[in-house]
């Protein structure tokens, strides 16, 4: 499947189960909360995401390490634009 046709939330959705085998995820777009915000586009999406995840690979490792692990994943999507992703770890 070609994943760039996507919403970016199903692309982050879709990078997230790939690398952390996640047992509970949810990805959601915030964009169009933060229109007229820095870092926000035209579109309403695709700059602000909120991500709640929880995962076995996890299991062991400090927040910090957790936190890392997410962003580390998303890295190409923050170089292209995310601007925001706020992280919760259930």
């Amino acid at each position: 499947m070609n994943t760039a046709v996507l919403p970016l939330s199903a692309q982050i959705h879709a990078r997230l189960s790939e690398r952390l085998q996640p047992t509970e995820l949810r990805v959601v777009d915030e964009s169009a909360a933060h229109a007229g915000h820095m870092g926000a586009n035209d579109s309403g999406q695709g700059t602000h995401m909120r991500v709640s995840i929880a995962s076995p690979l996890f299991s062991g490792i400090s927040r910090v390490q957790r936190h890392r692990l997410v962003y580390d994943a998303l890295q190409d999507f923050i170089d292209q634009g995310l601007h925001a992703l706020a992280i919760e770890l259930i």
